[in-house]
């Protein structure tokens, strides 16, 4: 006769942060503390469907499960047991998170069926049942809260939250080049009030760092460049609520500051990751793909039809401008200065392909479309005049950069003969609240698994090596996004 175990429970914790826990097959090695250590058989990922892992309990027991369902649609996961000494036969079992919206916690259910050798019904339905259920739960709670290993006894009192960290990090002294970029130790502090620790795993490279260390934008030295960052909560400051030592977050705010390897950042800048979404690849899109967002749907109010002009569109905020553009029905034009780029835009979903290097442009894009409606502009004063030759009557130019030099003002008469209008836009006005920049990023996640944007190239480079990568972004040398791993 099978036995039936079926315990639930309240986790004060997001079901995002939970779930990320739970989904990794090999994770109950970290939290569980009947375990003594645990492996997955073969090299395979532990959140492959079909994988088995292997572990041995501090009773001495071995056992040998396999995952055989995972859906992170459902936050639900199966799982049976292939071999143990533990005499569970046909075991099988089943977790499954469900949000608590009250508070922002997590529902947990936690079920198995099994038969026993007659006579041990009781015995082993207890251990399941308190032993590894119930006890998993208080487990999991520790865990969460202390951020570490529970095995490793005293970890919470180990780091504490009051001390500061020792952090590599990149500097600018004196504005120029990019061999004004120096690699330093240097310390992150304990979080304050609002604020959380991240240990980062990998730091976006964008053109805004590039001007402030030029000096072509307002800023104090010494100076450490980068505006946003992907990794893993080490702790928080007082009155931060919803997040967790342990957390996979990435972040974007309107300071520089995160070439380096641990950094302290307003709460407000911060964003849990979805189990699907990696360190590098969050690096590589959150401010570009919100970058992308706001210009497509904001201020350029891209439908089919519109006639849109992309420069640079092989870089990181190209190629994502380009396919998502695509995807909503506009005539897609780019510029770019080399074939290789010429055919990485097209495969995002650059239609009219210009390939220029002296900023020559506007014949060509009157040819095709007769004018673009809106003209998303990177490369600042060098193509000033050809942009202004580019555009259809009542066409919008959004002035996002000045790759080339900084773009001298605008007279009206300049704009007036075609009823032209002109914005400069800067991202952090469109992700000025905390739900602001879930609501943005949520949406770049969703573009990505729909297929709206693909993933373009990413180019890793060491954070010792950020004067390398500045050097490579302004050759135009480079295609898609840029990371420095620390």
């Amino acid at each position: 006769m099978l036995q039936r175990v079926v315990r639930s429970t309240i986790i004060d914790a997001p079901i995002e942060r939970v779930w990320a826990v739970l989904r990794d097959f090999n994770s109950h090695g970290q939290w569980h503390e009947v375990v003594e250590a645990s492996r997955i058989e073969g090299g395979e990922r532990s959140d492959q469907v079909g994988c088995v892992r292997s572990f041995t309990l501090r009773d001495g027991n071995r056992i040998r499960e396999q995952l055989l369902t995972l859906s992170d649609r459902e936050h639900k996961s199966t799982y049976c047991i292939v071999e143990a000494t533990v005499p569970l036969q046909r075991y099988v079992a089943t977790i499954t998170l469900k949000p608590v919206t009250d508070g922002n916690r997590t529902f947990w259910h936690w079920e198995s069926s099994f038969a026993t050798p007659p006579g041990r019904e009781r015995e082993l339905r207890d251990m399941v049942a308190q032993g590894v259920y119930e006890a998993g739960f208080q487990n999991l709670r520790r865990y969460l809260r202390q951020g570490g290993d529970l095995r490793a006894s005293g970890t919470a009192e180990a780091m504490p939250a009051a001390l500061p960290l020792a952090t590599r990090r990149v500097v600018v002294e004196r504005h120029g080049g990019p061999e004004m970029l120096r690699a330093q130790e240097g310390e992150a502090p304990a979080p304050r009030a609002g604020e959380v620790r991240i240990r980062q795993r990998a730091i976006g490279v964008n053109f805004i760092d590039i001007y402030l260390r030029r000096g072509w934008m307002p800023s104090a030295l010494p100076l450490v460049p980068g505006m946003e960052a992907a990794g893993g909560v080490l702790d928080v400051g007082p009155q931060v609520g919803g997040l967790l030592p342990g957390d996979r977050v990435a972040y974007l705010g309107p300071l520089p500051g995160a070439y380096c390897g641990v950094r302290c950042v307003p709460a407000e800048w911060v964003v849990r990751l979805p189990a699907a979404i990696e360190d590098e690849v969050a690096a590589a899109l959150l401010l570009k793909g919100i970058t992308a967002d706001y210009l497509l749907r904001d201020l350029g109010r891209v439908q089919r039809g519109t006639r849109l002009l992309v420069h640079a569109a092989a870089g990181g905020v190209g190629l994502l401008v380009c396919a998502w553009a695509r995807r909503l029905g506009a005539t897609v034009l780019g510029t770019v200065s080399s074939e290789e780029k010429a055919r990485v835009a097209r495969e995002h979903g650059c239609e009219h392909v210009i390939v220029t290097r002296d900023y020559r442009f506007a014949d060509a894009v009157q040819r095709a479309c007769g004018g673009a409606d809106v003209l998303i502009d990177g490369l600042g004063d060098a193509a000033r005049d050809e942009n202004l030759a580019a555009l259809a009557r009542r066409g919008h130019w959004i002035s996002l950069g000045q790759a080339s030099g900084p773009l001298a003002p605008l007279p009206p008469d300049a704009l007036v003969a075609k009823s032209l209008s002109f914005s400069r836009p800067v991202v952090f006005d469109y992700v000025a609240t905390q739900p602001q920049l879930a609501e943005r990023a949520q949406r770049v996640w969703d573009a990505l698994a729909d297929g709206s944007i693909r993933l373009p190239p990413i180019e890793r480079h060491s954070l010792e090596a950020a004067a390398q990568a500045h050097a490579r972004l302004e050759s135009r040398a480079t295609l898609g996004a840029l990371v420095l791993l620390p």
